[in-house]
């Protein structure tokens, strides 16, 4: 009885957890550098989210790899003795450490070919000199969280390998002891019976046989159908981890198994060898299938927020490079008299141009930077202006079908943006039907409760199915994403799904979609409903010209970091009647300021400049002249940091046009 009582312990402990009290460590990070102060700074803008080494050599730092796993190596490319390279490939070369990640911190190496060299050498990412503390933190956490989870992911596979070889232990001293364990075994099989798992024997030919737990629950068959056909658990596994399953021996493993209800679920089985019986095997089987979806769930969250970071910062460094662009066509058009094949190729560098903001502006939407105008939008609108204009542009092997709620309710989005979505989602669903077939566009009322990428209320949805070829399971999470294209080369950007899932979320929404191969696909956009009085009009709406007025030969102080951009702008406003004063920061602008109190009618400042922010130089101007005027420029999307500028500041955004900045200038010089 006391082997029956130990037994009893033990499954205790199996089901409570004897692990629970052991933490996992603490990520470390690895700061190398031959300059203290780089050190003293990183270490204070990364104390809080790691355990911090510092090295002040390539030597030192490799001596730390051999005693310390870390989450990431912060490495000085420029440093006495054994410089960043050599390290980082010291680094790649040590088992213990090759798969560390690697940031190289450099203050002059920006090149191609030294960035390329780094990535060659095993570098994940660069910082460059002087470092942006909020930019390099949110790198180190990105690898900070990594590491911890692979650190967590490793305790829990221990633990559950322990408890594994416990239960199984206790459940051979139970074999042995048959009728003095008779009470011990009925009271373990109703806890392992109410337990998500279930318990089998596999003996050495690979014939699997339950013994435990809910198998029924987990499988959709009885435990009878398994011990009647021995193949049976075999065959139902995907043809795609059978052959790895086969060679995976015992441990801890993960594949998909043909459900009774016909889909896939991932199992994940935990087996150990049975000692002195001749290659058989034991273990137990759970049902992940919950955990790995929201794992998935998670990592594409976290993709497709780092994904729209890095458009957004692309798109803000084209929007400068577009804005000198079309600033300098603009010159040259106004300057020379152009005719013939001359005029023509200015006319196709200028169309190219604008195509290039009308990408952009697509690649703001997907990063949810674009700048919206939302208002109250009458959907029944939006489609009688769409039935008209996509028609023709669907072809005749198209049908198109419009199906609407009645009393729909009105959408607080922006309109055009709207329109722009439903098109590109229209022109997808048409290229995914090379033989024809049918388009249909259903607006429909929908209240939903809480969920992940939704907020409760009342939504009206958007959705545009077709009758085409489908989407792959494997590549639905990637459609999404910008560049990623399903056509073929030269057929597609890319940035159509893109746009209209940033758009959705930028509008506090969510797009959905669904796609079987050789069915078709259906995409929802889900807009939150609007509860503003009036509705935007769609429907014969037209541009009122904006009516330009007297100008005033205002004396205008330019300030732009941007030596090309800003002599361009300085062209174009003289070229508009202003007298100009450039300079290129906001120290250098104050100075003149203050020398030349009354010297200048207007202060036109770029936004983002290194020292000294836009914001910063008219807060400067006006704590001696309170009543300057000014106007900013910005090829910035996100406005949020503008937010706090003065009322009576306007923004005009990069790439504007000649008639865009002077107009600004003129609405504040002469207000109405």
């Amino acid at each position: 009885m006391a082997s029956a009582v130990n037994a009893m312990r033990s499954l205790r402990e199996d089901v409570t957890g004897s692990d629970a009290s052991q933490k996992v460590p603490r990520a470390r990070v690895l700061l190398v550098d031959d300059d203290e102060r780089n050190l003293l700074a990183l270490s204070e803008v990364l104390g809080d989210i790691a355990d911090i080494v510092s090295a002040r050599s390539g030597e030192e730092a490799l001596r730390h790899l051999l005693k310390h796993r870390f989450a990431v190596v912060i490495l000085d490319v420029l440093m006495p003795g054994m410089d960043g390279y050599e390290t980082a490939r010291l680094v790649r070369a040590r088992e213990q450490s090759r798969d560390t990640p690697i940031i190289f911190l450099t203050a002059i190496n920006q090149e191609d070919a030294h960035t390329i060299r780094g990535y060659d050498l095993g570098a994940v990412d660069y910082v460059f000199k002087p470092f942006e503390p909020t930019m390099v933190r949110t790198k180190v956490s990105v690898f900070v969280n990594l590491h911890e989870k692979t650190l967590e992911i490793e305790h829990k596979a221990r633990t559950e390998q322990r408890l594994l070889r416990e239960k199984l232990d206790a459940q051979q001293e139970r074999m042995l002891a048959v009728e003095a364990l008779r009470v011990s075994e009925e009271r373990q099989a109703l806890i392992l019976n109410a337990l998500p798992m279930a318990v089998y024997v596999e003996d050495e030919l690979g014939a699997r046989q339950f013994v435990a737990g809910d198998v029924a629950a987990i499988t959709g068959f009885e435990t009878a159908v398994f011990s009647n056909d021995p193949s049976f658990w075999l065959e139902r596994i995907h043809p795609e981890d059978r052959g790895r399953l086969n060679s995976a021996g015992t441990g801890s493993y993960e594949f998909r198994w043909l459900h009774a209800d016909g889909g896939y679920r991932h199992f994940l089985d935990q087996s150990v060898a049975l000692e002195d019986d001749g290659g058989a095997l034991a273990g137990t089987i759970r049902d992940v299938s919950e955990q790995r979806l929201m794992q998935d769930q998670l990592l594409q969250a976290q993709k497709m927020d780092a994904v729209g970071k890095l458009t957004g910062g692309i798109a803000h460094d084209f929007n400068n490079l577009l804005a000198s662009v079309l600033s300098g066509l603009a010159l040259i058009e106004r300057r020379t008299a152009l005719e013939g094949k001359a005029k023509e190729v200015l006319e196709m560098t200028k169309h190219a141009a604008e195509q290039g903001k009308h990408l952009v502006s697509r690649l703001l939407t997907f990063s949810r930077r674009q700048n919206l105008a939302p208002t109250a939008v009458d959907l029944a609108a939006v489609a009688r202006s769409l039935r008209t204009m996509l028609s023709p542009m669907l072809g005749g092997m198209t049908q198109l079908k419009w199906e609407t709620d009645h009393a729909l309710w009105p959408v607080y989005v922006d309109p055009s943006q709207l329109e722009l979505a439903i098109m590109n989602l229209a022109i997808n669903a048409r290229d995914a039907m090379p033989s024809g077939g049918t388009i249909t566009v259903n607006f429909a009322n929908r209240t939903a409760e809480a969920s992940e990428d939704l907020t409760a209320g009342d939504f009206v949805v958007v959705s545009v199915s077709d009758t085409g070829v489908g989407i792959a399971p494997d590549l639905l999470s990637k459609v999404l994403e910008p560049f990623f294209t399903t056509k073929d080369v030269g057929k597609g950007t890319g940035l159509g799904l893109s746009s209209a899932y940033g758009f959705a979320r930028q509008s506090s929404g969510t797009l959905r979609i669904m796609s079987s191969l050789g069915e078709g696909t259906l995409v929802e956009i889900w807009l939150p409903r609007a509860h503003e009085n009036g509705v935007a009009l769609l429907e014969g709406a037209t541009e009122v010209p904006v009516k330009v007025k007297g100008r005033r030969h205002a004396r205008v102080l330019l300030v732009d970091d941007s030596p090309s951009l800003r002599g361009l702008t300085e062209m174009l406003l003289i070229e508009e009647g202003f007298s100009v004063t450039p300079v290129s920061g906001g120290a250098e602008a104050l100075a003149i300021l203050n020398h030349y109190k009354q010297g200048f009618d207007i202060l036109v400042t770029d936004f983002a400049m290194p020292l000294m922010s836009g914001l910063e130089v008219i807060r400067g101007a006006r704590s001696t002249r309170p009543e300057m005027p000014a106007v900013i420029i910005t090829g910035y999307a996100e406005t949020t940091a503008l937010d706090d500028r003065p009322p009576d500041v306007p923004v005009v955004f990069k790439p504007f046009t000649a008639h865009a900045l002077v107009e600004a200038i003129e609405r504040v010089l002469e207000p109405s």
